[in-house]
């Protein structure tokens, strides 16, 4: 379900992904909602999903919109890089 190379967003409250997830497909970003990853540590249980080539748009539009999530990382070699 996600990519080498995707970012997946973690974010506090189930209300907060949902509404992210609009706002981000209301400016026509390719973003997914998933289930986060068991290997994340997300209180709602979802997490959003997008390219690394979409980063810098998603995370303008979040804060913004004020719906910076709690957690970013990204996928490689297997694992969840937090970043930074």
């Amino acid at each position: 379900m996600v990519r080498e190379g995707d970012c997946v967003a973690v974010f506090h409250s189930i209300h907060r992904v949902m509404k992210a997830e609009k706002v981000l497909k209301g400016h026509g970003l390719p973003v997914l909602l998933i289930p986060a990853p068991r290997a994340l540590h997300a209180d709602c249980g979802l997490a959003i999903r997008y390219a690394v080539v979409d980063r810098q748009a998603v995370e303008d539009i979040l804060k913004a919109e004020g719906l910076l999530p709690e957690e970013i990382h990204i996928h490689s070699g297997g694992k969840y890089l937090k970043s930074a």
